[in-house]
């Protein structure tokens, strides 16, 4: 087969393991109660949890920390903390340094869907950590009763070939690579056409999966690294290039050098194992998932994946909130912006047999809120990958009528 050039404008733990289920599981049963309080405030949890606290670690000396993980601004959690060290001292608990105290306690401010959840980690001595939680119910959030105002996808055409298209990186305005199942590829941009420079193989010793996937990772000392189902190639960085290809089960980047987190591929199949590297803080293992996108924060980046068993998890270093997934495929991505909330989702939706579309989504208040009008494919996503610059996306789309895969540069702006 042939590549089809294109034509188009210039590119301008064990016991960590345990918390996060029981956490889950436990909110979900608290949650159940929630509707009991007679009043829908945060600040209802402070006795609550204090007493809780108490009764875990009796009187004494305690180190205590709290950190937020909710959508309580900088100022709420301030006085949340001050709220939960009141109650603690009034019920006879005595503040010291972690080195001198008898326990130390942890409180993370999360929250789910329907509530505010407050969980307390208990360390006493030797002694197993214990965990204590609170929940009141939320509010109606405010950002499902705002108006916003949508924002729009772009999508430039890059690459069109019969050939499967995992993934595309463009180096700079001047040069692409196009990862495909047995090459990667590299083109310059001459009198607006894309002309191939190279091919260069992607060697493997071991049987490729039927549906396969890969991913391009731009670097600094070296043009590029390429991963395949078990198998990791890295690039030259002059001309003319040669690749080095290598059987690895090594974890993959999720992203490129700006968010460090790696994830493990299961070679024989399509989809991570669940198996983080470096592990969000606590958080070292999740579901099995094929996607994953980082929202950065203000104090910490909650990170988004859609699970095999199609659900969402989304996780911030402490807790894993599971929900289901609201029409969405597989594939997310992650764009900085200059619009809304300045970081968005790209998801996919499996529209009929032959189209599916891309929206962009917030998630306001740990809930998914879409903010663009639906973006039409004249196919299947098979790969939504985020950008080296992270202010892009590259989707792979594979024709229904041409029967040739369509690489796209997707960017978000904002509408007047």
């Amino acid at each position: 087969m042939t590549h089809s050039p294109v034509y188009n404008a210039r590119i301008h733990h064990m016991l960590r393991r345990r918390l996060v289920s029981f956490c889950v599981v436990s909110s979900l049963a608290v949650i159940l109660h929630a509707t009991a309080y007679a009043q829908n405030d945060w600040r209802t949890l402070e006795p609550q949890l204090a007493r809780k606290i108490v009764t875990a670690t009796g009187p004494g000396a305690v180190a205590v920390d709290v950190i937020n993980r909710s959508s309580l601004s900088t100022s709420q959690a301030d006085e949340a903390r001050r709220g939960i060290l009141a109650a603690l001292g009034s019920l006879g608990l005595n503040f010291v340094s972690s080195d001198r105290a008898a326990a130390t306690v942890q409180v993370t401010l999360s929250e789910n869907l329907q509530s505010y959840v407050w969980v307390a980690e208990i360390h006493q001595g030797n002694d197993e950590t214990s965990i204590v939680m609170a929940a009141v119910a939320r509010p109606a959030s405010e950002s499902n009763a705002r108006s916003m105002t949508p924002l729009t996808i772009q999508k430039t055409l890059l690459w069109s070939d019969a050939r499967p298209i995992l993934d595309v990186a463009l180096p700079n305005n001047q040069t692409m690579i196009v990862l495909e199942p047995e090459s990667a590829i590299l083109l310059a941009l001459r009198t607006e056409r894309w002309e191939q420079l190279q091919s260069l193989s992607t060697q493997h010793t071991r049987p490729r999966p039927r549906d396969i996937r890969g991913r391009l990772v731009l670097r600094k000392d070296h043009l590029f690294d390429a991963y395949l189902p078990g198998v990791f190639c890295q690039s030259t960085n002059s001309a003319p290039l040669s690749l080095n290809c290598r059987d690895s089960d090594d974890p993959w980047p999720l992203l490129g050098d700006a968010f460090l987190q790696r994830a493990f591929f299961a070679s024989s199949r399509n989809f991570f194992t669940g198996v983080l590297t470096p592990g969000l803080q606590k958080q070292t293992t999740t579901s099995p998932f094929y996607s994953a996108a980082p929202l950065p924060r203000e104090k910490y980046t909650l990170w988004i994946l859609t699970s095999v068993d199609g659900q969402i998890h989304m996780l911030d270093g402490v807790t894993d909130q599971v929900s289901s997934r609201p029409n969405w495929g597989s594939n997310i991505a992650s764009v900085h912006s200059s619009c809304g909330a300045g970081w968005q989702l790209l998801v996919d939706s499996r529209g009929d047999t032959s189209a599916d579309t891309i929206t962009a989504v917030e998630i306001a208040d740990r809930e998914p809120v879409t903010v663009s009008p639906p973006l039409e494919f004249a196919g299947n996503i098979s790969a939504l990958w985020t950008a080296a610059d992270n202010a892009s996306a590259i989707a792979v789309a594979h024709n229904s009528q041409t029967e040739e895969y369509e690489a796209y540069r997707l960017l978000i702006t904002c509408s007047q």
